[in-house]
């Protein structure tokens, strides 16, 4: 009979205070054959803390493409492998997520283990909205990319997320207040569940111009999204520039009949459906209703 292939589990472990590991993370990091971290001389302060003596391999972007073939062969050997970042929960921003890839393509099982996220613990203390969000890790590093996808998500009408290192936060953040407004509100959070845990809810106008004050320490953004009112201003706005006929047929090019059309029409412009088929009729395009 072939040997049964190992299992990955990705153990989330603390975002800073080392209380916050669970019980289950506890015990798959002393069962498991290896541990795979991101910095083996960061998790070296956690396995210490509960006296964990696993085996532990480093496993990182600089080396995740031969790494993560040494990994894969060990788990279709049978071994079971803990994957842990330096912080929080792994393959999130971070090389954990192609080895995951890896995983599924051989057939190997892949579980979690749940706990810390800085996305999620951000998010719920940033008093955004979290019925949606749009998470974006870090920006990539050129001013130029940074910009192009902050300007890709200034429609976003879902809370932001976003990481960002202090060397870089500043620039950033004057992006952000170009891009999507100065008045736009923003919560920068750093150190989280550590002792100097630090939230900052304030504008992007504020923010940009030093309010944070001096950059310390790994950042996560937490933006508010484009509110219902200023996309509705702007829709208004797009709308004054369009004829009705061209208004209606942009909805009819969406799958609307012409009926539906002209009544969505009317309604984004404030005028009754009858004055939408006069103009129509005026512009000659009345087919109809």
């Amino acid at each position: 009979m072939d040997r049964q292939t190992g299992t990955l589990y990705l153990v989330a472990t603390p975002i800073g205070n080392l209380e916050d590991i669970t019980l289950r993370a506890l015990r798959i990091l002393r069962e498991a054959d290896l541990i795979a971290c991101e910095d083996t001389r960061t998790s070296a302060h956690l396995l210490r803390a509960y006296d964990i003596g696993t085996k532990v391999t480093s496993y990182h972007k600089f080396n995740e493409e031969s790494k993560g073939e040494e990994l894969i062969g060990r788990l279709l050997g049978g071994e079971d492998i803990a994957l842990i970042t330096d912080a929080g929960t792994p393959a999130i921003s971070d090389p954990g997520e192609s080895l995951v890839r890896k995983c599924l393509d051989c057939g190997i099982t892949v579980t979690s283990v749940p706990g810390p996220s800085a996305v999620i613990t951000a998010l719920v203390l940033s008093g955004k909205d979290t019925g949606s969000f749009a998470f974006e890790g870090f920006l990539p590093a050129g001013s130029r990319e940074r910009k192009a996808v902050l300007e890709r998500l200034s429609g976003e009408m879902r809370t932001i997320i976003l990481y960002e290192a202090p060397h870089r936060l500043m620039k950033t953040l004057g992006i952000l207040r170009d891009v999507l407004g100065a008045d736009r509100e923003v919560t920068l959070l750093r150190e989280l569940t550590k002792k100097y845990e630090t939230i900052l809810r304030t504008t992007l106008g504020e923010a940009a111009d030093g309010g944070a004050g001096e950059p310390r320490g790994e950042y996560v953004l937490v933006v508010a999204g484009k509110s219902r009112e200023e996309r509705q201003a702007e829709k208004a706005a797009e709308w004054e520039t369009m004829s009705p006929a061209a208004h209606v047929a942009w909805y009819e090019s969406l799958g609307m009949d012409r009926k539906s059309a002209m009544k969505a029409a009317a309604s984004d412009r404030g005028v009754s459906r009858r004055e939408i088929y006069q103009a129509l009729l005026e512009e000659g395009d009345a087919s109809p209703q």
